[in-house]
């Protein structure tokens, strides 16, 4: 959109449509309307024939690009039909197109989906964005010599003519600090993100974002409890769980499912399985290495509903390989090679012609999964008795899979997982250890980085977007708001979700992510999350007759995937690490101190590595660098 007046440029709107192909394959086009430009590429799965964007109503007043699904459509469209409306598709997207004629931008309230999208109301002279609620879809913007561009990667309006390519220091110290970056601040300087659960409207030269949506959770005390109140939680989830599996399904191409062999993606095949008719086709990774490999639980599962299961095996050598191409997926450095199956398996899903799969992301998030819970409850457990030499080693059970933790001492516990009496006065007490360890790797800064970010708190932006009332929840509400509203956008939906799975034309769709099942599940009594530390406890209520006890029962074992050695073999790291880490271009690219990143590499070199700070921090000063070669140094280079 241009501000000053002048007309959208139809060429340059292609330019930054082709950086994004994979996207979507199946369709295109772009809709010039004097000074606004929208364009669109589609991956075609409701409404093949008749769901061409960019779409004008039949006034011709409103154009939208829309990325995403609007699952309740069916409904919505059935309610305005009749009121009289007249529809030309049988698509999701002229759903939009009429909710925002009748309702504005009050419009995003009614919708259970996920999305991303723009809408230029000619009349008005405005253009409205809008992303989800949890942020499933991706929104990024800039203003460029008074041009407002938006799209769905930053490197469609890296393309844009004169936009500068810059990384933002805060940026990677918040990657350095959170794994993510915090919105509306992205990896690269003047480019932002839009956060979820949040409307921007550009109106008479003036660019403004209102928040509809937040998570939020009850005061303490203020919840049902009872043997009668956990029935009903367990009943009432499953019922919600059901029906956001089965608006999930809704498409006009094959629907198929990730099958991990945790609980969660377990849960949904189930469903999938006992109340739909939808024939099911799972597809799932494994690895060599028995420390990552869940492919036993899968095929339990498998065995046990009956259905169709198609693996890949992960490699080393393969994560290694695709890690470029996964970076050049992320646009921003990660600190864990986790994407890089989830990659390699998105592949796989497309090669057997999906184009859409359902996942168990969100449960974790929603019900009380993570390891990060139960540490946060035990340290507080310690924190009330910190002369207690029984209680510390209740951390050390958590992590059987980390054998250096298991030689610490209490003291060495103690400061590491910050039990002070500060510390627990924290409104971040939960995060506080693994924020910590993050941090740490900063240590391989440049004195030129370090020297711009003595004028930045990068805590600052995250203190000040707190809920009113978060000081009121029940610490464990309080982990899952900090999980929830950060890490599972930022990280989880993003570098390991929506852009391994769009690498390769595949959507994924999140039943647990629902709308009325994250609000429900923010009703449900801590207790009956985590009951004392068995995690999910009411969700394997909910599922008892779904699905094995092997897999309802097992341990919570946390998604991981080899991480330094797969850049390493034989003592000698694979060219393009070699390239990038090198003295040279390190001082090129000024992000890091060369001598301290030449030590790390020596010591996967010779196989002295050890432990997740060397493995994170050969992570993210790699996917670092690789971000600015891509993006900064040579980013017409990329093969």
């Amino acid at each position: 959109m241009h501000l000053d007046g002048a007309k959208a440029d139809s060429r340059l709107l292609r330019r930054m449509m082709d950086c994004v192909q994979y996207r979507g394959p199946d369709d295109g086009g772009v809709h010039v309307d004097e000074e606004v430009g929208l364009a669109h590429v589609r991956l075609s799965i409701i409404d093949l024939a008749g769901g061409h964007q960019p779409m004008q109503d039949e006034s011709g007043s409103l154009s939208i690009t829309f990325n995403g699904e609007i699952y309740n459509y069916v409904e919505l469209r059935a309610e305005w039909l009749r009121k009289g409306h007249r529809f030309a598709t049988q698509s999701d997207t002229e759903v939009i197109l009429h909710h925002y004629a009748e309702k504005g931008e009050a419009c995003v309230e009614d919708f259970n989906g996920q999305w991303a999208f723009a809408i230029w109301d000619k009349r008005k002279r405005k253009l409205f964005l809008s992303r989800d609620r949890v942020g499933v879809r991706p929104l990024f913007y800039t203003l460029h010599d008074r041009t407002f561009l938006f799209a769905s990667e930053m490197k469609s309006l890296l393309a844009y003519p004169g936009v500068p390519r810059h990384m933002d220091p805060l940026g990677l110290d918040q990657i350095f600090t959170y794994w993510s970056t915090l919105p509306p601040r992205t990896i690269f300087r003047g480019i932002q993100e839009l956060a979820p659960g949040t409307s921007l409207t550009i109106q008479n030269g003036k660019v403004e974002t209102r928040r509809y949506w937040q998570l939020h959770y009850p005061s303490q005390g203020s919840v049902r409890t009872g043997p009668q109140a956990e029935r009903d939680y367990a009943d009432r989830l499953m019922e919600l769980l059901v029906d956001a599996t089965r608006l999930r399904l809704r498409a006009d191409v094959p629907v198929g499912a990730y099958l991990s062999g945790g609980l969660d993606s377990s849960v949904i095949a189930a469903v999938i399985h006992q109340y739909t008719d939808t024939p099911l086709k799972t597809f799932s990774v494994t690895f060599d290495d028995p420390e990552f490999d869940e492919s036993p639980y899968q095929k339990d599962v498998s065995r046990a509903l009956g259905v169709d299961r198609h693996e890949v095996r992960c490699t080393e050598e393969a994560i290694g390989q695709a890690f470029p191409r996964v970076i050049w997926q992320t646009e921003r450095p990660v600190l864990r090679t986790a994407p890089a199956p989830l990659f390699i398996l998105s592949r796989l899903v497309r090669e057997n012609g999906y184009k859409v799969v359902l996942t168990g992301e969100g449960s974790d998030e929603m019900l009380g999964g993570y390891d990060i819970f139960k540490e946060a409850k035990i340290r507080r457990f310690w924190g009330a008795r910190p002369d207690s030499k029984m209680r510390p080693l209740l951390l050390k059970k958590l992590y059987p899979y980390l054998p250096r933790l298991q030689k610490q001492s209490p003291e060495y516990l103690k400061a590491f997982f910050s039990v002070g009496e500060g510390d627990l006065s924290s409104p971040f007490f939960s995060h506080l250890p693994r924020w910590k360890m993050t941090s740490m790797l900063k240590a391989f800064f440049s004195d030129g980085l370090r020297a711009e970010l003595r004028r930045e708190e990068p805590a600052a932006p995250l203190e000040a977007d707190l809920p009113d009332d978060y000081s009121r929840w029940d610490p464990l509400c309080q982990a899952q708001y900090l999980e929830s509203a950060y890490l599972l956008p930022g990280y989880i939906l993003s570098s390991q979700g929506d852009r391994m799975a769009m690498a390769h034309s595949v959507e994924g769709r999140f039943p647990f992510l629902d709308h009325r099942v994250v609000e429900f599940a923010a009703t449900i009594p801590p207790r009956l999350k985590m009951k004392a530390l068995n995690e999910k406890y009411i969700l394997k209520r909910a599922s008892e007759s779904l699905i094995p006890d092997s897999v309802r029962n097992r341990s919570k074992q946390p998604y991981r995937a080899p991480e330094g050695k797969c850049f390493f073999s034989a003592g000698k790291g694979r060219d393009y690490v070699e390239e990038l880490l090198d003295p040279k271009r390190l001082q090129k690219s000024g992000l890091f101190q060369p001598e301290p990143v030449q030590k790390l590499v020596n010591k996967f070199r010779s196989g002295r590595a050890v432990g997740i700070k060397d493995n994170m921090a050969l992570v993210g000063i790699l996917s670092a660098q690789l971000v600015s070669d891509q993006f900064v140094e040579n980013p017409g280079a990329r093969s």
